[in-house]
């Protein structure tokens, strides 16, 4: 794990039994201990998304939305826009770091006419899809301190082949921090549900990234689409909720210092990420 890694995740992977093995902060640096500790172990690599089996793993989660979606809008005659009632889901928009997640649901959701959206932090080069499709070409490093902490790694090798493709992936967007902490503050207490910074982007993307709600303007019309939006991570404690909201200047600069000792202890830092 990231040395920066806060202390809920370190000690909930200990919980499961796990030996946590700390690394640096980018993925050049966590490959560089995976693969020392295999060659010394012969230990097998389960990578958090760039294989098939997780791409496809990741994407049953969009199965399990089209279907309560479904369900929903024959059942719930409030939920939906009126004129869309007897439709199904129009969008699903999910965060995107290493694409597991994102390419899984467009595999799943493809050739069913639900159109899939990517939604990164922008802060510090995190939007690395986003910018590799404008480029054309992925990019294979990122190193930000981003608050979605989840989203801080570059796009896999299998996940961009999917991503890649405009008919599987319409768009990616990116929202700012700010805007990614008034998401999660209106999930937090409107919704009543905890979530970490990660799971915050893809509603704000809807909620704030004007090219997105241009674009569905544009192509719903005035009835509306029916969008899926992905929450997916709770690894947060209330310390790092509210170290969130406080001074960016001071929460940023401890997450750029902050340390954690080889026995999974904070030294210093105790921040989301």
């Amino acid at each position: 794990m990231p040395s920066i890694s806060t202390p809920s995740k370190i000690a909930g992977t200990k919980s499961y039994g796990a030996e946590v093995i700390f690394s640096g902060s980018t993925s050049q640096e966590r490959e560089a201990v995976v693969a020392d500790i295999q060659k010394k172990t012969g230990a097998l690599l389960v990578p958090p998304y760039d294989h098939p089996d997780i791409i496809l793993g990741q994407g049953t989660l969009a199965l399990e939305l089209e279907e309560q979606v479904n369900d929903f809008l024959k059942t719930d005659s409030d939920l939906g826009n009126a004129s869309v009632k007897s439709r199904r889901l129009d969008a699903v928009i999910a965060p995107c770091g290493g694409g597991g997640m994102l390419s899984g649901v467009a595999t799943a959701l493809f050739g069913t006419g639900t159109v899939v959206f990517g939604a990164e932090p922008s802060f510090q080069g995190a939007d690395d899809a986003k910018r590799s499709l404008e480029s054309g070409k992925r990019i294979e490093s990122v190193k930000t301190l981003t608050i979605a902490d989840g989203l801080r790694t570059p796009v896999g090798i299998w996940p961009w082949s999917v991503i890649s493709d405009p008919s599987k992936v319409r768009a990616i967007f990116s929202v700012t921090e700010t805007q990614i902490k008034a998401a999660m503050r209106l999930v937090l207490e409107r919704m009543k549900v905890v979530i970490e910074p990660s799971a915050a982007v893809p509603l704000a993307v809807v909620l704030f990234c004007e090219d997105f709600r241009r674009l569905v303007e544009a192509e719903a019309g005035e009835d509306g689409w029916n969008i899926g939006v992905v929450f997916s991570g709770g690894n947060t404690t209330v310390e790092a909720i509210g170290k969130l909201f406080e001074d960016d200047t001071v929460a940023l600069a401890e997450r750029a210092t902050g340390t954690v000792g080889a026995d999974g202890e904070r030294i210093a830092e105790n921040v989301a990420g």
